[in-house]
């Protein structure tokens, strides 16, 4: 396809997946939709780039790295020093990372793969110090202390994505990294504070015990009666004497524990809020490891959950305690490393991101940014209109360093003083500059911390094309046209893309993102590998044993037990392994949900369905192969696309595929145009499928048995013509709208058509089918003839069933009263031998008749047949007198019919029963009316064999 300097571009980068290791199938359906975009767009002629990338993963990286070390040799990160173990994760990318392009090549993603971005290379990493050193120089970038969540197992800092919220019934024990037993949560414990200068206590309730020996003040609400006359008083700390200000906020619920809370401004993010409103100290007493500080006076070097026995115990001693109380309780857990998250008081670096938060509320204010589906704006104002200032440090060493350097003073006590630069002799001057000294006299010491993933990520818009230098791409392809992710994360990236974005390249770094639900298994569950629903996109393109499916889980990470439930739930869902669905059918079937769904649930009984439809299409092809023959071509074709019907006198049933081809583009394009993919599945699947398939290429069966053109012999040879050139006509167009769902398959079938029709070298190429240029097949008349045709053949296929008439055809009579209907579906076709209607043949194919004949409404019932009621004005009769045996099938319905009565009965019982759960009774009405439903069609069917008889 040639392109000139003026051609319509399409950009898109790949949110790039994690490089630990195998994509799952939430990767499958993010690379499956936006390679149909992709594709979609380059069909329509645009030039089209999709960057690929692989993001570095701080943390997950770091996590899976220091296990395999110590799996391996027994050592920490820390044994190893930074430098070899940094070699150690370099390794293990490299071992990595090449699978998960080796995935997406094998999903069909028409990557740009030249391009492809590593977070972590040479260019990727300029830019990250370029943009933390000028937002460091506008002043967004500060240094501060503050409440950060800590991984004590990972000793880092995490993003609010990697703690997992975890709801807690009451006295729920779990397992803690670094402890031998499990560790209770879900209770209150309730302890006194002594009043000082006074005999009066104050009862205090806490789920977090370890923390009031940190605590600096005791709240209560200003309005709370109960506590008024303490207000202004002081409590005493019973183990170091400290006096805590009993403080009046509203923050505090009377109504839970005893409507008076302790206050930990430096382990507890309430806390603090109030704590900076009352200018209290922070004291803090748990470190870093999880271990009780010198603050926590007697209790130093304690764990942080078996100090929690020991404060008990003397609170007992002193007479403080209170007893405890059963406490749902929402824990948050690491996700990373399964330790309950620690808040701590740490010195970061930080992100004001006040200014750039209003200006994306704005951009979706203003339309300047789309978000798809709406919905979602709402989340997107509510997150950005409160949002925090990102701390933006992690105490990883895999990732991009910080650009910032420490001075270093010779004189203690003083505070100290940071710089950033692009290069330390940059920072250097940068600080002599600060100082009044000659670069000469500076120490520096880098900053030990690495920038949290989530900041290169952000950048990966524009610095996957160049950026911070004006490349040729930046040019060409910035702003990208699209942004499509997974809703979760529209506030941990899409955010951050459009404040970052925006304030470094000057523009949007897209107008327009489309947000896809979660993919959960098959029963709505979330993956996980603890579930061992985690499904490998290869192991459903290739198809896998059970025993492998659960090789891969005992080589996991997973603990022992966790392990065994694994490998229980894959056995459940799996019993027989999963079966070989290809590329092309798992692409169409995860194309075939609505993505904007919160949850999407994807069955792999779904996805093999994809595989025979596969099947169903290339069967298509080869009876279409064997209609044209060896030597058939259509020279001028594609230029005479669109014309079929006025260069042939074309059946009615050509008319009605013609015009069902129409509606398959033109549903296609629309649905692509609004990211509603699901629709464009639907209606390309119900074409080659429902239409092209099961009833077209059955109705010209009989047209294409007649004699060959031009011989004695042959009548019909315009009629096979015509649908020689209607069937490449749907193959064609049909291929061309599957190409984006399914390359592979459209590839391979689209080579081989060239046979009889001129086509692009590539259908990656070739033009995407277009609804103007089917406007003139469009035919509704048609259209409404052939679903009344099909509702007859529905029904009396149903009584072919009904009766067993699997091989034996029986004579069918179709009596309308409607004389318009009646006269429609007798209309004479130019092309076809005069013994025949327009609808004659079709019907009579379709519904196995051995005759067919047409009856008006003077006409008398025909004897010996059993009658079907398709509407008011049409009925049909199928002839059933001597093809079955009555009594035979009278004896086989009365016993379905007693059987039906019974169940019914039954069910009777268990509604009129106490015992039977009210959940229970929803299914049971559902389940009688199914059964009536049947029992009434049995009914019928003996009746109608009692006329028979």
């Amino acid at each position: 396809m040639k392109e000139s300097p003026k051609t319509e571009t399409f950009t898109m980068v790949i949110p790039p997946p994690n490089v630990t290791g195998s994509l799952h199938l939430g990767h499958a359906l993010t690379n499956a939709v936006e390679d149909a975009i992709v594709r979609w767009n380059r069909m329509h002629g645009k030039r089209t780039l999709w960057v690929p990338g692989c993001d570095h993963a701080g943390i997950a990286t770091q996590v899976v790295v220091e296990k395999q070390i110590w799996r391996e040799y027994q050592k920490t990160r820390h044994d190893l020093g930074r430098e070899q173990f940094l070699e150690e994760v370099d390794k293990w990318k490299e071992s990595k990372g090449g699978r998960i392009y080796e995935q997406l090549r094998k999903l069909g993603s028409s990557l740009e793969w030249n391009r492809e971005c590593f977070t972590m290379n040479d260019k990727l990493s300029k830019a990250v110090t370029e943009a933390f050193v000028r937002l460091h120089d506008g002043g967004l970038i500060y240094r501060s202390t503050k409440l950060v969540n800590w991984s004590c197992a990972l000793k880092s800092a995490i993003s609010d994505i990697e703690v997992d919220n975890l709801e807690l019934k009451p006295r729920t024990r779990i397992s803690v990294p670094g402890y031998n037993n499990k560790i209770e949560f879900g209770v209150l414990t309730l302890f006194a504070y002594k009043i000082a200068n006074s005999d009066e206590e104050l009862v205090v309730a806490t789920t977090r015990l370890e923390t009031m020996l940190g605590d600096t003040a005791v709240a209560v609400h200003p309005e709370d009666k109960r506590y008024t006359h303490l207000h202004g008083k002081q409590a005493v700390h019973p183990f170091c004497n400290r006096l805590l200000p009993i403080i009046c906020d509203t923050h505090v619920d009377p109504s839970f524990g005893t409507g008076a809370v302790k206050i930990t401004p430096a382990h507890d993010y309430h806390d603090y809020e109030v704590g900076q409103r009352h200018d209290l100290p922070s004291v803090t007493v748990i470190d870093e490891n999880g271990l009780m500080t010198q603050n926590a006076g007697q209790f130093v070097g304690f764990k942080r959950f078996d100090v929690r026995i020991a404060v008990s115990n003397a609170l007992k001693e002193k007479g403080l305690y209170r007893g405890v109380k059963d406490n749902p309780m929402t824990l948050p857990v690491c996700s990373r490393s399964g330790d309950i998250v620690e808040p701590l008081l740490k010195p970061q670096w930080y992100i004001n991101c006040q200014e750039m938060a209003a200006l994306a509320v704005e951009a979706v204010k203003s339309d300047q940014l789309k978000i798809i589906p709406e919905h979602f704006e709402k989340t997107w104002f509510s997150w950005l209109e409160n949002i925090r200032n990102w701390c933006v440090s992690r105490q990883l060493w895999w990732g991009h360093r910080i650009p910032a350097y420490r001075v270093v003073s010779f004189q203690p006590g003083q505070e100290d003083i940071w710089v950033c630069g692009r290069t330390e002799a940059e920072a250097k001057e940068r600080a002599a500059v600060k100082m009044a000294v000659s670069p000469e006299s500076i120490e520096l010491v880098q900053d030990e911390d690495v920038v949290d993933t989530w900041f290169s990520s952000a950048l990966f818009p524009f610095t996957a094309l160049g950026w911070p230098e004006q490349t040729q791409d930046m040019q060409s392809y910035y702003p990208l046209s699209l942004m499509e992710t997974g809703h979760d994360i529209l506030f941990f990236w899409v955010a951050r893309m459009i404040m970052l974005g925006t304030k470094l390249t000057g523009q949007l770094p897209f107008n327009k993102v489309v947000l896809h639900g979660m993919v959960c298994d098959a029963h709505g569950r979330k993956m996980s590998k603890s579930l061992g629903n985690v499904i490998d996109p290869m192991d459903v393109i290739n198809g896998v044993s059970l025993k492998s499916l659960h090789r891969q889980v005992e080589e996991s990470n997973l603990p022992n037990e966790e392990v065994e439930k694994a490998k229980r739930g894959q056995k459940k869902d799996y019993p027989n392994g999963i079966p070989e669905c290809g590329a092309d059918a798992l692409r169409f079937a995860l194309c075939s949900h609505n993505i904007k769904l919160q949850l999407i649930n994807v069955d792999v009984i779904h996805i093999n369905s994809y595989r025979l439809f596969c099947n169903k299409i290339w069967q298509a092809f080869r009876f279409t192969q064997k209609a044209l023959g060896p030597d058939y071509r259509i020279p001028s074709f594609p230029t005479v696309r669109g014309k079929i019907i006025s260069m042939y006198s074309v059946s009615s049933v050509d008319r009605w595929i013609l015009s069902r081809l129409h509606d398959m583009v033109k549903t296609s394009n629309a649905a692509f145009t609004t990211f509603d993919l699901h629709r464009a599945t639907r209606a390309i699947h119900q074409f080659w499928y429902g239409e092209l398939c099961d009833v077209y290429l059955e109705c010209v069966k009989p047209v294409l048995q007649q004699p060959p053109p031009g011989s004695a012999t042959s009548s019909n040879a315009h009629a096979v013509d015509a649908v020689r050139h209607i069937l490449c006509e749907c193959l064609d167009t049909g291929l061309r709208a599957i190409a984006p769902f399914m390359p592979f398959l459209a590839e391979e079938l689209y080579q081989r058509l060239e046979a009889y029709v001129n086509v692009q070298r590539s259908i990656c190429v070739a033009p995407y089918p277009r609804e103007e240029e089917y406007v003139g097949y469009k035919n509704e008349t048609v259209e409404g003839e052939m679903s009344y045709l099909q509702e007859i053949v529905r029904l009396a296929r149903r009584v072919r069933k009904d009766y067993n008439l699997t091989k034996t055809k029986a004579d069918l009579y179709v009596q309308e009263v409607d004389d318009g209907i009646l006269a429609a579906m007798q209309r004479r076709d130019r092309l076809h031998c005069t013994d025949h209607t327009t609808w004659h043949l079709p019907l009579k194919t379709l519904s196995q008749a051995k005759s067919l004949t047409f009856l008006d409404s003077t006409a008398a019932a025909p004897s010996g047949c059993v009658q079907t009621t398709i509407s008011e004005s049409c009925h049909i009769f199928t002839k059933l007198k001597g093809l079955v045996d009555v009594e035979q099938e009278q004896e086989k319905h009365d016993k379905k019919f007693k059987k039906l009565q019974s169940g019914i009965l039954r069910i009777d019982q268990q509604l009129n029963s106490d015992k039977t759960k009210e959940e229970e009774r929803v299914a049971l009405v559902e389940k009688k009316s199914a059964l009536e439903t049947e029992l009434q069609n049995v009914k019928e069917l003996i009746e109608n064999l009692e006329k028979l008889s």
